[in-house]
């Protein structure tokens, strides 16, 4: 199970959990799984949010493995202007 940090902003979506697990081995799979268990998140996630694992942002797309033990936040996307 990977335990998933998530952002302060969708955690009303949860809840109200800080943290939440999910049983996924790629970025693709966690967004989905977060969904299935937490279907609240469906639009955030639609909308754009950014995931880091163990610190540093995936920007490869849904295939990036998430390994065993990772550090994941689940953050909405950041705009700048």
């Amino acid at each position: 199970m990977i335990q998933v940090h998530l952002w302060s902003s969708l955690r009303s979506l949860t809840g109200g959990q800080q943290v939440v697990e999910v049983e996924a081995a790629t970025t693709g799979e966690l967004l989905k799984e977060l969904v299935r268990h937490h279907p609240r998140l469906q639009a955030p996630i639609d909308a754009g949010v950014s995931v880091a694992v163990d610190g540093r942002i995936i920007a490869t797309g849904l295939s990036e493995p998430i390994p065993e033990g990772a550090e994941v936040y689940l953050m909405q996307r950041l705009r700048g202007g």
